[in-house]
């Protein structure tokens, strides 16, 4: 090890936690930001789910322009600016294969933002049912929201779930009769599951006949490698269940997408038929029933008083791009892809093995994966990499029900720390 385990103690007890298996994201960086400070050494980042790649050039343009024009005084209309709503339509035809208005399509200070409003939106839509359904693991800080609404949900793990087996587990919670919403990303934060098309038919279906919103996470959209999603008009497209139900919330990030996320912007797609349908419960709250009202003025207006105006020209500029074939961001993105085999590989070569596969197959190489070591628990194996200036977060807080793994991300992993990477794996593997 090149870290005292008295060394990580102590930084452990400066944060205040007292079980580092649920260390939330921030919390882990924090920690790993004490002992960089103590020690001098530079850790193997791996906790943070954030991009490392170069912002889009073509937004930071666009928003330069704009703010030489004088926009950054000026308020922007709470559903989006005129040029960003027909580009949202655009890229949803164009590499999702679906049709949907731009009124419907309306940019959240981030999917965080989209996500609140659409937990909030579903959970007062009807008072019989505000139980939001996670088919987890996922990201912990959506049932943090719903934790300060004081919104109650429910979860399972997808692991020992997967295709026809997922019909049988949605419905044993859909009968009960509580549940508003079915969430999940796809591919998965945090353990880059994609769902397949038949999995989306599932629950598409399911949502019809039990008359549930899907709020879908799209926050990787197109970074499933294994296909070449960035061409306009040309399949293979986006898998998303707006194929197989109308009851959906879509939402984007140019975050990974467009890797801008420190401009806070991403889009929501309302499908046509819940943008425009009535819940009567949503009166007790405001002064509409129409779903596709209170969503941008019962609770975007109420949170941020809409999103950034020059961050809104910005990806107008972006998807204009993307969809006028002038920018593949699939191709720009597959830094990501050539990181993750490379580390896999080595976390492979030196003992440890994957958390969640597809079928027993290696998943996508992208933006995540999971990891576990012999029969090491979640706490004991993130301490233990610690003493090796490697960090993670454990599974525990995305609501997986594996106990041993632990969530890699690449993208603060630089390609010149790989054989410092392997240096450190290789060292674990021989004292263990």
């Amino acid at each position: 090890m090149i870290i005292s385990p008295e060394t990580v103690a102590q930084a452990l007890q400066q944060t205040g936690a007292t079980d580092i298996r649920q260390l939330s994201i921030r919390e882990m960086g924090k920690l790993v930001s004490i002992i960089e400070k103590q020690t001098g050494i530079e850790f193997i980042h791996m906790e943070m789910g954030v991009p490392g790649l170069q912002a889009c050039e073509i937004g930071l343009q666009a928003e330069r322009e704009a703010l030489d024009t004088g926009c950054a005084s000026q308020y922007t209309n709470i559903e989006g600016i005129a040029d960003l709503k027909p580009e949202i339509a655009r890229f949803a035809r164009n590499f999702m294969n679906i049709d949907v208005p731009p009124e419907s399509c309306i940019p959240t200070v981030g999917s965080m933002q989209g996500c609140f409003a659409a937990f909030l939106a579903a959970a007062r839509s009807d008072a019989k049912r505000p139980c939001t359904l996670f088919i987890d693991p996922g990201f912990p800080v959506k049932k943090q929201q719903l934790t300060l609404l004081g919104c109650p949900f429910k979860s399972f793990d997808l692991i020992d779930c997967r295709g026809q087996k997922l019909r049988e587990r949605l419905e044993s919670f859909l009968s009960q009769g509580d549940i508003c919403s079915i969430s999940y990303s796809s591919p998965n934060n945090p353990a880059w599951v994609c769902l397949t098309e038949e999995e989306l038919q599932i629950i598409g279906e399911l949502a019809t006949k039990y008359d549930v919103m899907v709020i879908e996470d799209l926050a990787y959209f197109g970074m499933d490698f294994r296909h070449d999603y960035g061409h306009p008009g040309v399949p293979p497209y986006q898998p998303t269940v707006a194929h197989y139900t109308e009851n959906y919330i879509l939402l984007m990030s140019a975050s990974k997408i467009f890797s801008y996320a420190g401009q806070r912007i991403a889009m929501m797609i309302i499908s046509p038929k819940l943008y425009g349908r009535s819940y009567p419960n949503l009166r007790n709250y405001f002064t509409t029933d129409k779903l596709g009202h209170f969503i941008p003025y019962g609770v975007l207006y109420a949170t941020t008083a809409g999103t950034s105006h020059t961050a809104q020209i910005a990806l107008a500029a972006m998807l204009k791009a993307a969809n006028d074939g002038r920018l593949n961001f699939v191709e720009a993105l597959k830094d990501y892809e050539h990181k993750a085999a490379r580390m896999k590989s080595l976390f492979l070569q030196n003992g440890f093995h994957l958390v969640y596969t597809e079928n027993g197959n290696s998943l996508a190489d992208g933006f995540y994966f999971t990891i576990a070591y012999k029969d090491m628990d979640s706490g004991e194996l993130l301490v233990e990499l610690l003493n090796y200036g490697i960090s993670a977060i454990a599974l525990d807080i995305t609501g997986s029900t594996s106990k041993q793994g632990l969530r890699a991300c690449v993208s603060f992993v630089r390609h010149d720390q790989m054989d410092e990477l392997e240096k450190r794996l290789r060292m674990f593997a021989q004292e263990h």
